[in-house]
C-alpha cells in the first residue's frame, strides 16, 4: 500500500512576498527550484485565479515582472475551477454568511482567496498563506485562515510549509 504525499494549495501572497523579500531568487534560488520540483511531483498547485493575480496579461497595463515570467514557465500546476470546486465554494458560502466578506469588493483585491479555499477543499489539500487568523470581532473582512478554521480545512503559513517539507537551504559566497 502506497501513501499519497500531502498536497498544498498556494495563496498568491506566498509567491509574491517570497519573491520580493526573504526567498528572492538573487539570495535563495533553491527555493524556486524546489517549488518547480514539487509542482512536477503534483505536491503543490495554484488555482487559476492565483496565476491571474500574478501573471501580467495583455489587458493589464503593467509591465511584466520577473515573478510573472517565472510563473509562466514554472512546473507548478494551475487548476481551473471545476464543477466540484464551484460546489465547494457554494458549501463554504452556505456554511457562514461572513464568508462572503472574503473578497474585498470595493478594491477588487483578494479575488483569488475564495478559490484557494475551494480548490483546497475539493482536493483535500492544505492551504499555504501569509494571512493570519483575524481575531477582531468587528472586522469588515474575513481572512483565509478564518474560513479554513470554520470549514475544518488545514492551513499553514509558508514557514511551516518549508519546515513540513524538511527543506534546508545552504549559503554560499
Amino acid at each position: 500500500m502506497s501513501i499519497m504525499p500531502h498536497v498544498y494549495c498556494l495563496d498568491t501572497n506566498v509567491l509574491i512576498q517570497a519573491w520580493q523579500k526573504y526567498y528572492s531568487p538573487e539570495i535563495c534560488p533553491d527555493y524556486w527550484d524546489v517549488l518547480n520540483k514539487l509542482g512536477s511531483q503534483g505536491r503543490i498547485f495554484i488555482p487559476e485565479e492565483v496565476k491571474n493575480e500574478i501573471v501580467v496579461t495583455e489587458d493589464k497595463e503593467n509591465t511584466e515582472d520577473d515573478l510573472s515570467k517565472w510563473l509562466k514557465r514554472s512546473s507548478i500546476p494551475v487548476h481551473k475551477p471545476t464543477e466540484g470546486v464551484i460546489k465547494c465554494w457554494q458549501t463554504i458560502l452556505q456554511a457562514n454568511p461572513l464568508h462572503k466578506r472574503l473578497v474585498d469588493n470595493i478594491s477588487g483585491r483578494s479575488l483569488a482567496d475564495p478559490w484557494v479555499i475551494s480548490h483546497a477543499l475539493n482536493n483535500k489539500a492544505t492551504v499555504v498563506t501569509k494571512e493570519n487568523l483575524e481575531t477582531a470581532i468587528n472586522t469588515k473582512r474575513i481572512k483565509i485562515p478564518n474560513v479554513c478554521e470554520n470549514m475544518r480545512i488545514r492551513w499553514i503559513d509558508d514557514f511551516t510549509f518549508v519546515k513540513e517539507l524538511g527543506l534546508k537551504f545552504s549559503c554560499k559566497l
